[in-house]
């Protein structure tokens, strides 16, 4: 299974990192280039423990809907993310905050599994994990420069 790991570091108190990467209105804020939107289940403010919310958004040209369950929750240490239905095969979304002095340092972990066995694990290297880790580094370009300017 293919794993992203992105580290940030902010210059920011860990709950606000913490908060803004849960944040549903945020998150569809971050990533308003891909037109997505939270449809139903938790579509706006702070997700919390076995809370979910499905996705819809344009990916390679296509629209999709993607729902993920909060399956683990440590505030303002820890949340994971799971995915429930979507074009994944699976995918598991570790979110981790130190304090680091006067800064956070927040780490994605994204482990995925494409669908389509060995044509997946071709997509994979080809062209979905640059896609994924491109899609998280912008997500956390926002996330820092909201957490730091609020």
């Amino acid at each position: 299974m293919p794993l992203i790991e992105i580290k940030t570091l902010i210059n920011a108190d860990i709950q606000t990192c913490f908060d803004i990467s849960r944040d549903i209105d945020f998150h569809k804020a971050s990533l308003k280039h891909s037109n997505e939107k939270a449809i139903a289940g938790k579509t706006s403010g702070l997700i919390e423990l076995d809370e979910w919310v499905t996705w819809e958004a344009k990916h390679f040209g296509i629209t999709q809907q993607l729902t993920s369950k909060i399956t683990e929750f440590d505030s303002p240490n820890y949340f994971v993310d799971e995915m429930v239905s979507g074009a994944f095969k699976s995918f598991k979304h570790q979110h981790i905050f130190q304090q680091k002095k006067t800064h956070t340092l927040m780490i994605d972990k994204f482990y995925f599994e494409s669908p389509f066995g060995i044509l997946g694990r071709l997509a994979n290297v080809i062209f979905l994990k640059r896609y994924m880790t491109n899609l998280l580094s912008t997500r956390n370009r926002f996330l820092k420069q909201k957490s730091e300017s609020d």
